[in-house]
């Protein structure tokens, strides 16, 4: 969940992850009970991820790149378009014939968006930002990725302050859910 280093070093080595397990469930048969356990490990670090970046990425964005409010606004359309299919994938079985399209549709949307935010996005953010500024935004996204929610909330605020008010809460409820039903570990 937190790996160290700059803002950009930490979300890439969460896109790596993320990757990790798409390839997981790219390598089982269609049905296979493990796709779900790899779907929901997906979605607990994306949501994760994901809240982490609008509570302090988006924002740098918005402040230190020049056109950071246009950037900002389509990411943050990135990230609701890929949580509404999460939160349609949170209801399906592995067995469900609606899986598979969502989960490829949920990769598809998820590789497109870590493509443009690492070939445009990070590069810029890294010229407009000292190293001190990258780092300390890796140390706040570390720290949002810990109590962040794990399940997607699509109607939960995507912008300070609101969502750094409400994600710890949201978090700690999705996290005892988990626990209590065992999501994203292996049965």
């Amino acid at each position: 969940m937190g790996h160290g280093g700059n803002v950009i070093d930490e979300l890439m080595t969460d896109h790596r992850e993320v990757e990790e397990l798409f390839g997981k469930i790219a390598g089982l048969p269609s049905g296979h009970e493990d796709r779900k356990l790899y779907a929901d490990q997906a979605t607990m670090e994306l949501v994760r991820h994901s809240v982490a970046e609008e509570a302090y990425l988006y924002p740098a964005v918005r402040e230190h790149l020049p056109d950071g409010d246009r950037l900002a606004d389509k990411e943050i359309e990135d990230h609701s378009k890929a949580e509404l299919i999460m939160k349609d994938l949170e209801g399906c079985d592995a067995g469900d014939p609606e899986f598979d399209r969502l989960i490829n549709r949920l990769m598809s949307e998820i590789r497109t968006h870590v493509a443009d935010e690492e070939r445009n996005l990070f590069p810029q953010l890294r010229s407009a930002c000292t190293p001190e500024t990258l780092d300390s935004l890796g140390d706040k996204v570390r720290q949002a990725k810990k109590v962040a929610p794990t399940r997607p909330h699509p109607s939960a605020p995507d912008r300070p302050p609101a969502n750094k008010m409400l994600a710890p809460g949201a978090g700690l409820v999705d996290r005892l859910r988990d626990a209590l039903t065992g999501r994203g570990k292996k049965s």
